[in-house]
């Protein structure tokens, strides 16, 4: 057998060999970090305060920076949270996101020595509210930075724009639905001096800084980006429609961008759009049906816009989709029977909008389904029994349609992960039992069961103890609330609402509530008898009116620091209100607690950083002086102190008030003459005035209509509604509520009811006085005046022509005066006139004809003995001179004026139609807080079965 042979190296060929493996293990060796890098991060470490309170994130956590230590020649690049380049051995890259760092940064710090970084990110630390420093733009070679809710503050520099090489760029803030606050914002530079040479550019995140412009066209030439974020920046205009057809743009967020309008284009096939989210913005028109090209799309929120028409059935292509959220458009029509085909679906969300039909038993095939939203909409028929095979359901709502028929509440209870469920207000009748046992029940979080005929409280409620809010108002429950009511989910509940029942008592007779975080309580509504029920420190909003409940007001009352609303109105409640009360009411927004007995004289309400908004202590038996609410009730924006026995004059001392809206001083026993304004800026933002039913006398106090600059012309188009915002925030959700003013106009059984009062609506009584004289003509100054009462006075002369200046006037009452003269001809310009009262007077001539005055009755007119025309019988023709009594009492007077006024001007309710909004679940809050806001929650009750008045 012969062998190969192979020849043995020479000497010199192994040297070779030697030299080349040597050579090549030093190649593969890791450079030490360079010393100035490692100096510089060290004292960037040491600029900064570690305080183990902020970073105890779960046991054992220490933050990256804590563990870098100079060690002799230790190498840094092992440091955590450092990379460094294979090669040349430069930091390239630092990530100390979420690690607790507490200070700030300025241009000087050693951070921008490392001048080779590629990749930088400072997210989720505290830098104190300092500003982004300029010194940024040095990092040159930056190419990822994200400094997302790391707390800088002001305006982003203008040197970020010098980074060209800048793939990804994150400087949000990513908020909740009650982030009411932009932290950074971009005004010199704006966003298209931000983003024009950052061509490169991937991923753009800036949600939640302060924009405030339009969208740059040329964002549509930006043929690179995948990721684009800009929420709750203020945009405005109309979105740039090429952004859609970017060739690479998976991500499209714009969600809660109030004033940005645009609409959705038609889509191609080929775009690789994964997620589009304009919830909140001013889109609008239909979702075309070519939306059914997006055949990667997972996720559409188009929820709060202005969307119409059906939804397209092409919807139903789109077979990837995990989560499609439509709610609270104009979408009409019926639920598609295509979305049967999106069995990936884990959250649909339909509620509120104008959708019909009956419930689709085809929903249940949709076994994926954790969240099903159809509140608020026309949707008829009942609860198919299929519904409860929905294993996976977590949050069910159906509330506010037309459902009918009776639910067995035990098949929801077979439903283990159910823990949110709305049924109120359908024509439902909802079967519970008796007995239930713990064990076979789930735990309930959000549970909504109003207007659901039930006649007693549900047994299962005894077992529940992970429930946040509890609503059982509008049902049938009788008697006393049981003990029990008050126990469960002590440590979890916010919200219990038993209203509008009909309770007669509790099974205590000085009921103390207990609870840990019980933030909102309401019983008003019922028949509930006994002393005042004290709630407990935790509470937010309580809400007792329209009961029957004796006594006076513990001075316990005074230890409810986190109270912020309280109603008390419409009980039996006597004597006098604690001094200690304002201990209370300096952090309060509302305190209301008209139609009561309540007498003597009111406490001090405000001291020094008073944020009371909003008082009522109308109809009660206070009495003395009106209460002097300088200087600190600085914050208030409407009183009423009507039906009351205050004797004092006319309280110049208010008009220094800067935010006093409303005043309501009607019958009461004020007197005197209204003098002159001390100042030319007294009752600056005064738009609502009642100080009917008193003895002013004198002449009308023109100097004040001259001042009142706030009810002369304003701009209806960017009018708001008269209302206040508050935040209540839990341990595991929060909420916020719109509280809104509301009066309500009688006219002899006739109810003009003003449920929201915008901001620009302008009311003036001046009725039932002793004013004299004429009305000066510098009322036609007030053009923004809605409602007109000077009737029941001694006034005298002509009616000014300078009244047809007021063309929002809907509301106008003259009567029982010594007016004499025509009806100017100048009124039948106002086209808005509903309400028209020159009755008992000493008028002559003819009517005004055409427009609103071709609707005004005889009783207009009654007690002018010299007017003709329609639609008097007596027709025009020469008459004589009639000459006016010397005193109003000649006349034939009606008992009262003919407009009485019904004020509840703080008729007070969460966000009316959607006021509560509940977030619940993991997966909504982080992708759509909003969503649950809208449909978990509570309505201002309207409709109600019973309301007491007084006479």
């Amino acid at each position: 057998m012969e062998l190969f042979s192979v020849p043995f190296p020479s000497p010199l060929s192994l040297l070779y060999i030697f030299l080349i493996i040597v050579t090549s293990s030093f190649c593969c060796v890791q450079p030490l970090c360079h010393n100035e890098e490692s100096t510089a991060l060290l004292q960037f470490k040491d600029s900064f305060i570690f305080h183990e309170y902020n970073c105890n994130k779960y046991p054992g956590f220490q933050p990256k920076i804590t563990s870098w230590k100079p060690k002799g020649d230790e190498d840094c690049c092992s440091w955590d949270g450092v990379k460094c380049d294979e090669k040349s051995g430069h930091v390239i890259g630092l990530d100390l996101s979420d690690n607790c760092l507490s200070g700030s940064i300025n241009s000087t710090s050693t951070l921008f020595q490392l001048s080779q970084l590629q990749m930088l990110n400072l997210a989720y630390n505290d830098f104190n509210y300092s500003r982004i420093p300029s010194a940024f733009g040095d990092l040159s070679r930056l190419e990822y930075l994200n400094l997302s809710n790391a707390y800088f503050y002001g305006q982003i520099p203008l040197a970020i724009s010098q980074l060209s090489n800048l793939i990804s760029l994150d400087l949000s803030l990513k908020i909740d639905f009650f982030t009411e606050n932009n932290l950074l914002k971009l005004e010199k530079p704006g966003l298209s001096s931000l983003v024009r040479n950052l061509t490169k550019l991937k991923e753009l995140d800036l949600e939640a800084v302060d924009i405030n412009s339009e969208v740059p066209s040329f964002l549509g030439n930006l043929s690179s980006l995948t990721y684009l974020s800009l929420g709750f920046c203020g945009l405005c205009g109309q979105f740039p429609n090429a952004i859609f057809s970017l060739p690479n743009l998976q991500v499209l967020r714009l969600a809660r961008n109030q004033h940005l309008g645009g609409y959705l284009p038609e889509f191609h096939s080929g775009s690789p759009l994964k997620e589009i989210s304009l919830s909140e913005t001013n889109f609008s028109g239909n979702i075309p049906s070519s939306i059914e090209k997006l055949k990667y799309l997972t996720y559409l929120e188009v929820d709060n816009c202005s969307f119409t028409g059906l939804i397209p059935a092409s919807l139903g292509k789109l077979t990837r989709l995990t989560d499609l959220v439509l709610a609270a458009n104009k979408f009409s029509g019926e639920i598609p029977s295509s979305l049967q085909n999106l069995t990936h679906l884990n959250n649909l969300v339909l509620g509120w909008n104008q959708l019909t039909g009956q419930l689709p038993p085809w929903l249940a095939n949709l076994t994926q389904l954790t969240s099903l939203v159809l509140d608020r909409n026309n949707l008829t028929g009942i609860v198919p029994p299929s519904f409860f095979g929905l294993r996976n359901l977590k949050h069910l709502g159906l509330g506010g349609n037309k459902l009918s028929g009776s639910v067995d509440f035990d098949m929801f209870l077979g439903m283990k992960n159910l823990i949110g469920l709305i049924l109120q207000e359908n024509n439902l009748s909802v079967l519970t039992r008796t007995k239930t046992h713990n064990a076979t029940i789930p735990k309930f979080e959000i549970l909504f069961l109003g207007y659901c005929n039930l006649r007693m409280f549900p047994d299962f409620l005894r077992y529940q103890n992970n429930l946040i809010t509890l609503g059982l108002r509008g049902n049938q429950l009788s008697g006393q609330i049981p003990k029990w009511m008050w126990n469960i989910s002590l440590e979890t509940i916010l919200l219990i609402d038993i209203s509008d029942n009909n309770l007669i008592g509790f099974d205590q007779s000085q009921l103390i509530i207990p609870g840990v975080s019980l933030g909102i309580l309401d019983l008003s509504f019922n028949m509930l008898k006994g002393k005042l029920p004290i709630p407990p420190t935790s509470i937010f909003e309580y809400r007792i009116s329209n009961n029957e409940l004796s006594g006076e007001v513990s001075p316990a009352f005074c230890n409810l620091t986190s109270l912020k609303f309280l109603h008390l109105s419409d009980n039996k409640l006597s004597g006098v209100l604690p001094q200690c009360l304002r201990n209370v009411t300096n952090s309060m927004f509302l305190l209301d607690a008209s139609n009561n007995s309540f007498h003597g004289n009111i406490p001090s309400l405000c001291e020094s950083g008073s944020e009371l908004r909003m008082i009522d202590l109308s109809h009660n038996q206070f009495e003395g002086r009106l209460p002097r609410l300088l200087p600190d009730c600085r914050m208030l924006e409407a009183v009423n102190l009507g039906d009351n026995k205050f004797h004092d004059v006319f309280p110049s001392w208010y008009g220094t008030l800067p935010e006093l809206r409303v005043l309501i001083l009607r019958s009461n026993r004020l007197y005197g003459v209204i003098r002159e304004p001390i100042f030319s800026h007294e009752f600056p933002n005064l738009r609502i005035v009642d100080l009917s039913e008193n003895s002013f006398e004198g002449t009308l106090p023109s100097e004040y209509f001259k001042i009142w600059n706030s009810m002369k012309a304003i701009d209806a188009t960017n009018s708001s509604y008269m209302n206040e915002n508050a935040t209540l925030h839990g341990k595991s959700m929060s909420w916020r509520g719109e509280f809104v003013y509301s009066i309500t106009l009688t006219n002899k059984g006739t109810f003009l009811s003003y449920g929201k009062i915008r901001d620009n609506f302008v009311f003036i009584d001046l009725s039932t006085n002793k004013f004299k004289g004429e009305i000066p003509e510098c009322i036609g100054n007030l053009s923004g005046i809605h409602v007109l009462n000077f009737s029941h006075n001694n006034l005298s002369g002509s009616i000014p022509s300078s009244l047809g200046n007021l063309k929002e006037l809907e509301s106008l009452d003259l009567s029982q005066n010594k007016f004499s003269g025509e009806i100017p001809q100048q009124l039948a310009q106002l086209t808005f006139l509903s309400r028209f009262n020159v009755s008992h007077n000493f008028l002559r001539g003819s009517i005004p004809i055409g427009k609103q005055f071709d609707t005004f009755e005889n009783s207009s007119y009654e007690g002018n003995l010299e007017l003709c025309g329609t639609p008097l019988t007596k027709k025009c023709k020469n008459f004589e001179t009639f000459q006016p009594p010397n005193s109003i009492s000649d006349q034939v007077q009606d008992s009262g004026s003919s407009f009485e006024l019904d004020w509840k001007f703080v008729a007070i309710g969460y966000c009316t139609g959607a006021v509560v909004g509940m977030v619940i679940g993991h997966y909504v809050i982080k992708k759509n807080p909003y969503l649950f806001f809208k449909t978990f929650g509570l309505r201002q009750h309207n409709g109600r079965r019973r309301r007491r008045r007084r006479t």
